[in-house]
């Protein structure tokens, strides 16, 4: 039996901006569901969605079947937690508040086994391992890792340089609404000081060999951020699509449809 390979290291490699969906929604027919949607990436949201390692391990098994790349956002960057979800499966890991080089380095010791890092071992008890039998995969699963982090207030920002020098960060995620508020503009990620910061660092991120990543709802902004350097775009939070999409069905009809839409047809 071989050691799964990264589907999201395996994306990026192609070159090709690669857009997911943010999951919120802790039910696994919603993952199923955005699963077969088409997009590259599917992202479970640990850190501000209700899931605890189980509800994680039940997506990650929902959507292990089909041609998408999970990828998981921790709540914290706690090494004991973060070695429990390497070993349900996790292999992409985006890990949020990332402020320092010092906080990045002890990240990537966390996610590396021996003796490169500090991942303790229990492969009989570990889904990534397949529960023992994944012949190496001790000597194999550190190439597999893929640790993106999160780079999302002002003081991170003028740290960038610093984070980016940290060999075995793979990518850095630029988080827009926690930036825009620690720049002073709460709940507007498209101001104009916003949108330039986001595009220095994802040119910075491009420039030093480095995966640049996002989370942009406006389709506009987003396309301009890939021409700025992002390789992976979240385009989509599957907990606003259906609050969005069941209010507009709603409103269309207890608001007044047109009359030709408001009546039944023949034989109804």
């Amino acid at each position: 039996m071989d050691l799964p390979k990264n589907r999201f290291k395996q994306g990026l490699a192609t070159g090709k901006p690669q857009y997911g969906l943010w999951l919120g929604l802790p039910d696994n027919s919603a993952a199923e569901i955005a699963a077969v949607a088409g997009f590259d990436w599917l992202l479970i949201d640990g850190e501000h969605a209700p899931f605890d390692l189980r509800t994680i391990l039940a997506h990650l098994q929902a959507i292990a079947p089909y041609d998408v790349a999970p990828i998981v956002r921790c709540v914290e960057g706690n090494a004991a937690l973060i070695k429990q979800l390497l070993d349900i499966g996790v292999q992409t890991l985006l890990v949020p508040m990332v402020e320092t080089a010092e906080q990045a380095e002890h990240l990537v010791k966390a996610v590396r086994y021996p003796p490169q890092g500090i991942r303790g071992l229990g492969t009989s008890l570990a889904r990534a391992a397949r529960w023992g039998q994944v012949p190496g995969y001790l000597k194999k699963a550190n190439d597999e890792i893929c640790l993106i982090v999160q780079v999302e207030t002002a003081g991170a920002l003028e740290n960038l340089d610093a984070i980016l020098q940290v060999e075995g960060v793979d990518g850095v995620f630029i988080g827009p609404s926690d930036l825009s508020a620690s720049m002073g503009y709460i709940g507007d990620a498209g101001n104009p000081a916003v949108v330039k910061a986001i595009s220095q660092g994802l040119n910075k991120i491009r420039a030093a060999g480095k995966y640049a990543g996002l989370l942009c709802l406006d389709p506009s902004l987003a396309q301009s951020y890939v021409q700025e350097g992002a390789n992976f775009v979240g385009v989509g939070v599957d907990t606003m699509i259906l609050a969005q999409e069941t209010r507009k069905l709603a409103q269309r009809f207890k608001e007044g449809a047109p009359a030709e839409e408001q009546k039944p047809q023949a034989g109804y």
